[in-house]
């Protein structure tokens, strides 16, 4: 549900707003909050700090490759030292103080790390995809997408929620949450930001390899779902889109 809280408003005055773009400022899992990283604010007072859950990305600015290393985590993607602890079968909230972009797909990833996600390299973690949404109604290029009805645009934080696997194996992980935007000709901008989740829980299950992809990997340049002219005159009509990358896995 697209709703906002009266403490995550309050929240917005105690930290900057991200200018452009947007970005994934912090993290809620029920009514706690996880600070995340404002490329805004100097790294050396965030890189490494005991708060931080958040993998470092300097930029707002998107990734247009689907072959660039910063697809995973963004870049640097420097790890964090802390963890978001959560109970498989909760709510992880990610926070926008705000979004521009109302056009593509978006999702939520998490990989497995082993012992610690901050020694790997997320380059060769087996992201598996357990949320994602699209084009909601509409065609293509005047329809609703998830992405615009996730915007707010009266001073509120835009709040996106995703459901842990009931089932899934207790561990650490990273979460990876993506936005890509479809809006220019044959550009797509991806807009990825991880953190490190501690999931709890009494499950056992893991993906199989079907639901398994790298990040760069996972999508094909040439993808028509990537490479796309929205207002081609024959998009025009088109009123279903197919999100890039494995099925989503469910638990």
């Amino acid at each position: 549900m697209m709703a906002c809280s009266s403490v995550l408003v309050v929240l917005v005055l105690l930290v900057s707003s991200v200018i452009a773009h947007g970005g994934l400022a912090n993290y809620t899992v029920g009514d706690k909050w996880y600070r995340g990283y404002n490329p805004d604010d100097p790294l050396e007072d965030q890189e490494g700090q005991p708060w931080m859950v958040q993998r470092i990305w300097a930029s707002i600015d998107p990734i247009f490759f689907v072959n660039d290393t910063g697809l995973a985590c963004n870049n640097p993607g420097t790890a964090p030292p802390s963890y978001i602890p959560i109970v498989a079968g909760d709510n992880l909230t990610a926070v926008y103080w705000f979004w521009l972009h109302p056009v593509g797909p978006m999702s939520v990833w998490l990989a497995e790390c082993g012992e610690s996600c901050n020694d790997v390299d997320v380059n060769d973690l087996n992201f598996f995809k357990i949320w994602e949404a699209g084009l909601l109604d509409g065609n293509l290029a005047e329809g609703m997408w998830y992405q615009k009805q996730f915007q707010k645009w009266d001073g509120e934080p835009c709040l996106w929620p995703a459901t842990i696997p009931s089932t899934i194996k207790p561990g650490l992980y990273v979460v990876r949450h993506e936005i890509l935007s479809i809006h220019i000709e044959n550009k797509p901008q991806f807009y990825p930001e991880c953190a490190h989740l501690n999931i709890s829980g009494t499950g056992t299950e893991a993906p199989s390899p079907e639901y398994l992809a790298k990040f760069p990997g996972a999508y094909d340049e040439n993808d028509p779902s990537i490479k796309i002219n929205i207002y081609s005159d024959e998009m025009k009509e088109v009123t279903n889109y197919t999100i890039s990358g494995p099925p989503v896995w469910e638990g």
